[in-house]
């Protein structure tokens, strides 16, 4: 495996006012000390030129945040992090990596870079994501989608251990989402780690596969969320009514144990201030009347007795 070594250039300026000065100053130097200099003086100017000219390979400008990785003639020779104006071996072979933060959305379709009929540069890009149908553990079809934020760290490996680095990490993080998405259900009823009940820590376990993959690329995962998560159109409905289902039961047991503790309240303040003596009977129908009206799902009809208590 190759691993990143630092190549330390020689500065650009101080390179273009060396050959300055070999093409103008070279030429005299040598035509003054040849006895027959004149006839010389035009080939060597000729010399000098075409050194020059194949020395002017070597100059490179580094922006910011990009490096270049230095190969000659096969043979990796380190890579150039600093910015600015530098000068190497003409014969070097500089390619360019990005070292800038760079995201994307799972789904997505890369389109490379490339030229129109004017011969006018079209910059790379990225379609808008589509989410990717899997099956969670518990077997149920659902659509998930992430975002996924990048960079390059090791320009050696990003360049010399995979074909397309970039290209590399849209599919290993595909991957490794549809290997998230079967290893955990949708929703859980038991406090298990789920899809859409711990959204962080799925999104803290989605950044470690995808990191996990893309070690041997010289990439960090900065970040790694869910960006779209639903079930698939075809079981939606039936879904929905659970959901729906199960928060109607939700909200019914909580209703019940408030009315419960609203009912046992009652009959204790009754109870302890002597207000009216109940026997079992009547105390068994106090209960049910109050657990009517405070369970009911609409508003309760009450019925004035006018007359005694026991008629």
């Amino acid at each position: 495996m190759v691993k990143e070594t630092e190549f330390k250039p020689i500065s650009g300026w101080v390179a273009f006012l060396v050959f300055w000065i070999v093409l103008l100053g070279g030429p005299v130097v040598i035509g003054g000390l040849s006895v027959t200099g004149l006839y010389y003086f035009i080939p060597i100017i000729l010399l000098c030129m075409l050194v020059n000219l194949i020395c002017a390979f070597g100059f490179m400008i580094i922006q910011p945040n990009q490096a270049r990785v230095m190969l000659l003639f096969g043979s990796y020779k380190g890579s150039v992090k600093t910015s600015g104006f530098h000068w190497v071996n003409p014969f070097f072979s500089k390619k360019k990596v990005s070292l800038r933060i760079q995201n994307f959305e799972t789904g997505s379709i890369k389109t490379p870079a490339r030229k129109d009929a004017a011969g006018k540069t079209i910059p790379k890009s990225h379609s808008a994501g589509h989410p990717s149908k899997v099956n969670d553990r518990d077997g149920n079809p659902i659509e998930i989608s992430a975002v996924v934020v990048w960079r390059v760290v090791d320009t050696a490996e990003a360049l010399l251990e995979v074909d397309d680095y970039d290209d590399f990490v849209s599919v290993q993080s595909e991957s490794a989402l549809r290997n998230l998405a079967s290893r955990h259900p949708y929703d859980s009823e038991d406090h298990e780690v789920s899809l859409r009940g711990n959204t962080e820590a799925i999104s803290e376990q989605l950044r470690s596969d995808i990191q996990e993959r893309l070690d041997k690329a010289g990439v960090e995962v900065l970040e790694a969320r869910l960006s779209h998560l639903a079930y698939a159109p075809e079981i939606a409905a039936a879904m929905l009514q659970r959901q729906q289902a199960q928060a109607v039961v939700a909200a019914r047991t909580k209703i019940v144990e408030g009315a419960v503790g609203m009912v046992e309240m009652a009959l204790e303040r009754l109870s302890e201030k002597g207000i009216v003596p109940l026997d079992d009977e009547r105390r068994a129908a106090m209960v049910s009347n109050l657990l009517v009206v405070l369970c009911s799902g609409g508003h309760t009809q009450p019925v004035v007795n006018t007359g005694t208590l026991y008629q």
